[in-house]
Formats: structure tokens, C-alpha cells, sequence
């Protein structure tokens, strides 16, 4: 049975539990330099926490970024973790879907991920040809980078996405 699982903005009290849920949650991959880089880019960085009771079970992070040559502003989704224990119990969807209205409100019009597309497409992500991603990803990447349009009357953004410094590693949209 799924429990209710609460969304709020990250604290700064919740840093230790970030940082044990990512442990949990990416054993064979070390986020945790992004992820504390990244929480120092406000207020261009949305943090999100996910509750079920008292525990911190989820976690996600949206940074608002810009197309090269536009005033657009559209969003990066990621890196988003879920302890083991709790995946597959909506605690994932809960933090994209809170994430993207938040997003949606402050204006942002459009949100790239580059991840899974059996998970992502079922928030409505579609592959993404308009946007570049700030670096050349690898051939068997390319169907993982994708996008949703918040803003669907907007016209879709055109360039290569402009991200803030913790995202400009090129290992980081490499195998």
C-alpha cells in the first residue's frame, strides 16, 4: 500500500539526509559534488524534498537555465533520487510533478532530463531536437535527452541549453 508522500522545499537541516539518500540510492555513482554544488546556485535551483511520515525518502533538483541567443528561461531536471526502500511508491512522481507546476508558475516554459524515457515519457517528456544539451552527448544517449513543454502556446525553444557551473562538467553527459 503507497503512503501520502509530502513535498516541501529542501532545509538547510535536511543536508545530512540528502546526502545519505543519494548514498542509498546511487551505491556505483558519486552525485554528491553536484548535488551540494548545485544547492549553492540560488535561487536559480529548486530543491525538492519527499516525506512519507517524518523520513526524507526523495529528493530532486530543477535548474532554471537559458537557451544560448533567447531570454527563454527553460528548466534541468536532475538529478532526482528515491531511497531504495521507497521506489516504486510514487515518491518519484510526486517530486517531478510538484516540481514541473512550480516551475510552470514561475514562468519557465519548457524542462529538458536527460534519463530513461520509459520513465520520463510518462510525464509527457518527448525526445528533444530543439534544444542542445550543453555538451555532445553519445549516440545510445540520444533518445534520453528530452524535454516537456510547460507552456505548450509558447513556441519551442531553439539552441543550446546555458547552465550554471556545477553542470558544466563534461563528464557529467558522458558514459
Amino acid at each position: 500500500m503507497f503512503k501520502k508522500t509530502f513535498i516541501r522545499e529542501s532545509q538547510q537541516g535536511d543536508s545530512i539526509s540528502i546526502e545519505l539518500l543519494y548514498r542509498d540510492a546511487f551505491p556505483e555513482e558519486d552525485l554528491l559534488p553536484l548535488v551540494k554544488d548545485l544547492l549553492q546556485e540560488t535561487p536559480v535551483v529548486l530543491s525538492l524534498a519527499g516525506f512519507i511520515d517524518t523520513s526524507l525518502v526523495g529528493h530532486v533538483l530543477f535548474t532554471t537555465c537559458g537557451i544560448a541567443g533567447s531570454a527563454d528561461r527553460v528548466g534541468l531536471l536532475g538529478p532526482l533520487a528515491v531511497a531504495t526502500a521507497c521506489q516504486r511508491q510514487g515518491v518519484g512522481s510526486a517530486l517531478i510533478r510538484d516540481g514541473l507546476l512550480r516551475l510552470e508558475t514561475a514562468g519557465v516554459k519548457q524542462v529538458c532530463v536527460l534519463g530513461d524515457p520509459a520513465y520520463y515519457g510518462r510525464f509527457g517528456f518527448a525526445p528533444e531536437t530543439d534544444i542542445a544539451p550543453p555538451y555532445p552527448l553519445p549516440a545510445e544517449w540520444r533518445e534520453a535527452w528530452q524535454s516537456i513543454r510547460l507552456r505548450p502556446a509558447a513556441p519551442p525553444g531553439r539552441g543550446r541549453l546555458t547552465v550554471p557551473p556545477p553542470w558544466r562538467q563534461p563528464a557529467l553527459w558522458a558514459p
